[in-house]
């Protein structure tokens, strides 16, 4: 029997306890489904943060973690503290198993505050994960308050939610407001596989 396919659907429209259902379920095979398809952007994003933040003792947060591809990525480019929160316990089972992360924990960035002090992370890596049906651009608000004062925030998405605005509107208005620089924006793969491309974005906390 074929297993099931999740990456074509994964972008639709769902509620809260749709969404975590459909990636419990994506669990089992996401890993597969997406080094099949050459999904790029965990190497992306772990290659600017490297470029950004040379102390790779640095408490970094893997934000929606997922089965722990992009901590995978952080981990082989040097970074030796990692942590991960995800919405999805089938997910964070999948992460567990890596053995890179220092902690993992439950997390939804739409109903914040996040299980993190203000300050506590030293850097923010959240990829694939502000899209449509998942986490929206005012999550950035919770994302700069745990992180540390001058700590780079890499965000890694496709051109689908890209071309809607709404992140580059909520990053315009925080650098606007001081509490961000914009460092770098650039385009290239995201996943290889189905042709879709996507951005790394860079913005440090002020």
């Amino acid at each position: 029997m074929d297993k099931q396919r999740f990456l074509g659907s994964a972008y639709e429209e769902r509620d809260a306890q749709e969404m975590r259902a459909f990636y419990d379920r994506w669990s089992e095979v996401y890993d597969e489904e997406l080094s099949e398809n050459e999904y790029q952007q965990p190497l992306r994003c772990a290659q600017a943060l490297a470029a950004n933040l040379g102390d790779l003792s640095a408490r970094v947060l893997d934000v929606g973690c997922g089965t722990g591809l992009s901590g995978i990525a952080l981990a082989d480019a040097g970074y030796s503290h990692i942590d991960g929160c995800d919405f999805s316990p089938g997910m964070l089972e999948k992460a567990f198993k890596t053995g890179i992360y220092s902690k993992l924990f439950r997390a939804d960035l739409n109903t914040p505050p996040l299980d993190a002090r203000d300050g506590e992370y030293g850097a923010i890596a959240a990829v694939g994960v502000f899209s449509f049906g998942h986490i929206m651009p005012d999550a950035v608000d919770e994302l700069l308050r745990i992180a540390a004062p001058g700590a780079p925030v890499v965000i890694g998405l496709n051109d689908h939610f890209f071309s809607k605005g709404t992140l580059s509107a909520k990053l315009d208005t925080l650098t606007t407001e001081g509490k961000i620089e914009r460092i770098s924006e650039e385009h290239g793969d995201h996943i290889r596989g189905t042709g879709l491309t996507g951005w790394v974005i860079v913005v440090r906390k002020l």
